[in-house]
Formats: structure tokens, sequence, C-alpha cells
């Protein structure tokens, strides 16, 4: 057995699980080195690795459920009246200081072509603005509309945690109080191999993968993010994506029907466009809890169902765009109730004697959405696609830059029509910054849009 100042219970717990393997080329590592490795492994829970691999054996039977009910956009004046009183409740909670806004940004840009985060790719159709700008200027906006400082939660991971606290830096953080923009990371799991044992990435480090979404609300307490926020009196926690440029960061209708229904986890959801569309649905399972199905495990019968109108039966698709309350998440982080891992079987790079080969393991993930069975109370709201869901995902095709940017500019002239204020026919690209109307009803009535191809309203 080896041996290490300071380390010495961490080896032995190492070589008691039956990991020692991890040591194959201790006696080339520097001292620096080898210091890196055995504090990786001390960071490790090997119980909680043994119920992991316990997981990749288990067959779970999924439970019969049928649609989820949920609330649908207005058409009735009873409805209309239900909403405007639920935007009114929804403005007092902002204005109360009771409302932050949480983003999940760990994701890099190389599916885009580009180096870098996510959220430091260029989106704005003609202003070029990034996604991390386009969502500060957002809440700079609501800022000013509610009067009020809204706190700003941004999740990195470890790959590209230095560059975003660089980027957010470099622009002053965009004018926002920056004491009340919270940029932490991600927590890390190892992977395993395909016997339950560790991978080394190099010869001094464990492969280890994000613990998914679903890790968001333990990473906000262990960041010590959320007990800041409790201090400040902050109830709701306004979840999202980063690259999702439409989103209505900070909506007073969505807040006010969640604080009505005294909920614990609130969801905007869409009608799906086809039955094949890569989104989950909710779902009400047979012990009455509401949840999420992923696409990938809704079967194919179910996917095509339709019911009397002709709609899809099952068409009420999750975007990722969710309410939590602060106390909700503290019951998860601390341990009272939590999110379930879920199991994938990968491709993973493995240091070995030849040098690194990719072997077959397995990665370990939770989903944000497993927080809905897990409430007492919750709520999901119908929006609409093209105000709110325009997902950056590839560079071309679906979910793409260019689908993006024509949802961003068309929602854009909705707005403008809207208000009737014609945009000429020579048009083609137009945008409007956050800073001069994050709703339509902030437009002024005397905007007259110049006769050129590509305008931008700041």
């Amino acid at each position: 057995m080896i041996s290490f100042e300071g380390y010495d219970t961490v080896i032995k717990k190492v070589y008691q699980s039956g990991n020692e393997h991890v040591f194959t080329f201790w006696d080339d590592l520097t001292i620096e080195q080898k210091k890196h490795l055995l504090q990786e492994l001390s960071l490790i829970n090997f119980d909680e690795i043994n119920e992991l691999y316990a997981l990749t054996k288990k067959h779970i039977i999924p439970m019969n459920f049928e649609p989820a009910p949920f609330t649908r956009l207005p058409q009735t004046p009873e409805e209309h009246k239900a909403f405007e009183y639920a935007k009114q409740v929804g403005i007092d909670t902002i204005k109360k200081g009771k409302v932050a806004s949480f983003v999940v940004a760990g994701g890099q840009g190389s599916r885009l072509g580009f180096d870098g985060p996510k959220g430091i790719f260029p989106i704005g159709p003609v202003s070029n603005k990034t996604l991390f700008q386009i969502h500060a200027e957002k809440i700079k906006a609501y800022e000013k509309k509610f009067g009020i400082d809204i706190p700003w939660c941004i999740m990195t991971s470890e790959s590209n945690h230095q560059a975003t606290v660089d980027y957010f830096e470099k622009h002053n953080f965009f004018t926002l109080n920056k004491d009340k923009v919270f940029i932490f990371k991600q927590n890390m799991i190892p992977s395993l191999d395909e016997q339950g044992k560790l991978i080394l990435e190099t010869p001094y480090s464990i492969f280890r993968n994000p613990d998914g979404h679903g890790g968001s609300l333990t990473a906000l307490y262990t960041s010590g993010t959320l007990n800041k926020l409790l201090t400040m009196g902050i109830e709701v926690l306004s979840y999202f994506q980063v690259d999702n440029p439409l989103v209505r960061i900070i909506d007073p209708v969505f807040i006010g029907f969640h604080v009505k229904h005294n909920a614990e986890v609130s969801s905007k959801a869409l009608q799906k466009a086809y039955p094949e569309e890569k989104i989950g649905v909710f779902v009400k399972f047979s012990n009455g809890r509401i949840g999420v199905v992923e696409y990938s495990d809704l079967p194919q019968e179910k996917q095509y169902e339709k019911d009397e109108q002709g709609n899809l039966r099952y068409g009420a698709g999750s975007i990722a765009i969710h309410l939590f309350n602060t106390h909700f998440i503290e019951k998860i982080a601390q341990g009272n109730i939590s999110l379930p891992f879920h199991v994938a079987k990968k491709s993973i790079p493995q240091y070995t004697n030849n040098g690194k080969v990719t072997i077959t393991g397995y990665k370990f993930e939770k989903f944000v959405f497993d927080a809905l069975p897990l409430t007492e109370h919750n709520f999901i709201l119908e929006t609409k696609r093209e105000e709110e869901f325009a997902p950056v995902k590839n560079k071309s095709g679906v979910d793409s830059v260019d689908t993006a940017q024509e949802l961003m500019i068309n929602l854009y002239k909705k707005w403008l029509l809207q208000k009737n204020i014609p945009v000429p026919k020579v048009v083609e690209k137009i945008e409007i910054s956050p800073l001069y109307a994050v709703e339509p009803d902030d437009l002024p009535d005397s905007i007259a849009i110049p006769q050129q191809k590509e305008v931008y309203l700041a």
C-alpha cells in the first residue's frame, strides 16, 4: 500500500473499495501530481459509488401514467380575469424583493463551432450580442420596471467557470449589481467502468462528469448561494437554460400563479410541434404525482396518440423553464428528499499503460424535472413557442442559430404590429434591445421604423 503524509485514511478507503488501480502510475508522478490525485480521491464518497453502480444492474419498471393537467392560455373572459389577477400577485411578489433568477450555463459552444462557454455565443440577429448579454439586459430591464434589484445565479462547469467569470468582469457585469450576481460551479461525479471501478482520465486525475441539471439544486446549496438568497428573503427562483434567448426570465403571470397555488415547483409547457420532437412531456403518474417523461422513454403508441380534437394527447412539452420555492430547494439539498440519479452507458476516455483508450462505462446524472414528483403542490402553465422558446443547440437545422434568430425577429415584428407600428417591407432583420423593451407595452407609440435591411432598436 502506498503512503502520503496527511492522506493515509483516504488511501486506505481506496484500497478497501478495490480501486487501488488508480495508483498505477504513482511512482512516475511528481509530489504535486500525487497530491492532486489524493485530493480528488478525498472528495469521493465510496458508499455512494457502490450505490450508483447498483443502479446499473437495476431494472426500473416505469409507472403507468396519463397526460398531466395544466393551465391553458386564456380564452374565456373568466380565464383572462384569472391571468390578470395572477399578474398583479406576481408584480407584488417581485416588488417585495422575493424573486431571483437562475441560469444553468455549464455548456461549451463546441456544437455551434464556437470555442468558449455557450453563454458567450453571439446570437443577436442584428446586434450580435451574446446570450449572456441578452439575459443580463433583460434582468436589468426588469429591475428598472419593478424598482428592485434582482439577484442572478449562474451555474457554470469546471470547464467554463473561469472564462465565464472573466467575461462578466470584463463587461462590468453589464451594470448589474455585481454583489448580487453569483457565479458558481456545478458539482462533478466520478464515472465508472463496467466493473464499477473508477476511471483514470490522466495518470493523476479521475474521470468525472457533471451531475446533470438536477445537480444544480445541490450546487446552489454547496456553493453557499442558496443561503445568501434565503438571507435576502428570496422565496422564488426563476430557472432557465442559457441557450434560450426568448425566455421571459421574470414573468409576473407565471410567478403569480406559482404563489397563488402555493407551489414548490412550477413549470411552463408548450404544445409539441410534432410527435417525435425531442422534448419531454408532462404526465400524471399512477400514484397521483406529476412528472416528466423524457421523449426517449415515451412509448411510440403514446407518442402518436391523439385526443378527441385530433391533438397529441401527450403534447404538453417541458422546455426547462421552472420556478422553484427556495425552501423546497433547501429540503432537497440537505438530503431530506433527493433527486434520483439516472444511468447512461457512454464511451469514456481512460488513461492506461498504452496511453488513452476509449472504453464503455457509466455516467450518472440528475434531471431537474425529477423534482416535480417530490412536490406536494405544483403548477404547469401553457406558453407559446414563438414567444418563449428558441433553443440554440445546433450550428444548423433544427434548434439552430438560424431558427433561433428567425424566432427572435418574428417576435419583435409581432410586438411592433401589436402596437400598430408598421414594419417596412425592406426590413429583413429587426432586433429590439431588452433595455428598450422586454414586452410590447414597453414600446413607445411614436416609433418610426427606418427603411433599411437591418434595424436595431436600443
